[in-house]
């Protein structure tokens, strides 16, 4: 579905207070803001759903949510400023995925979560799809030793891509798979971003990774 462009939301997400902008991200602006806490980074966050329901239950956790299309960050924002007693612990970042290792110069986050990325479906934009073995290296960079991966969706053919992917990487070793994942666990246990909640109405399986970093891997 083709994305639809509100106008005005370039100016709108520049300006907005909690949207990290480059100038604030100077050398160890992860661990200052983290102020000990541990770090949490959606990428693709698309309207903001999970990040703020995380940022509410977790209150001693950092949380960053990443979106490339300022039209979609926008709405995020709009949730964001609607909420009274507003997460100060939720913070966006109006960036592309291809940048991680510059915005995060370091291994300083402790987890990444990956919900309903865009399956890019076509084989030739494999390497665009966020579990491709190029963006796994990007995430090895930056999360701590014990960081970990967590990645949801409900199409199988990103799941079958996503699982062959992540088994065949050096730098990351599942530890769980869901393929029906409100069937195996409590739904205490589990935040729902927006899609989820729709796929979910509409009787559709969710799909679940989680894979935590290698210990002792070398970068090439």
């Amino acid at each position: 579905m083709r994305l639809r462009k509100i106008a005005g939301a370039d100016e709108a997400v520049a300006k907005h207070e909690r949207v990290l902008k480059a100038e604030q991200r100077k050398a160890g602006w992860l661990k200052e803001l983290a102020a000990g806490k541990p770090a949490y980074l959606e990428i693709g966050m698309g309207k903001g759903d999970f990040m703020l329901e995380m940022a509410d239950k977790y209150p001693n956790a950092l949380f960053l949510g990443l979106e490339k299309y300022s039209s979609v960050l926008l709405k995020a924002l709009q949730k964001y400023d609607n909420i009274e007693d507003k997460p100060e612990n939720l913070w966006f970042l109006w960036e592309n995925a291809l940048d991680l290792a510059d915005i995060f110069s370091a291994a300083g986050l402790d987890g990444i979560y990956l919900n309903f990325s865009d399956p890019w479906p076509k084989e030739r934009y494999a390497k665009r799809r966020l579990t491709a073995p190029a963006f796994l290296e990007k995430y090895y960079q930056i999360l701590k030793p014990e960081g970990r991966v967590e990645f949801k969706t409900d199409n199988p053919g990103l799941f079958d891509f996503s699982l062959h992917s992540l088994a065949d990487s050096p730098y990351f070793k599942i530890e769980k798979i869901y393929r029906d994942l409100h069937r195996e666990i409590a739904a205490a246990e589990n935040v729902m971003t927006e899609y989820e909640k729709k796929f979910s109405a509409l009787g559709h399986p969710i799909y679940k990774i989680v894979c935590s970093k290698t210990a002792g891997t070398s970068m090439p």
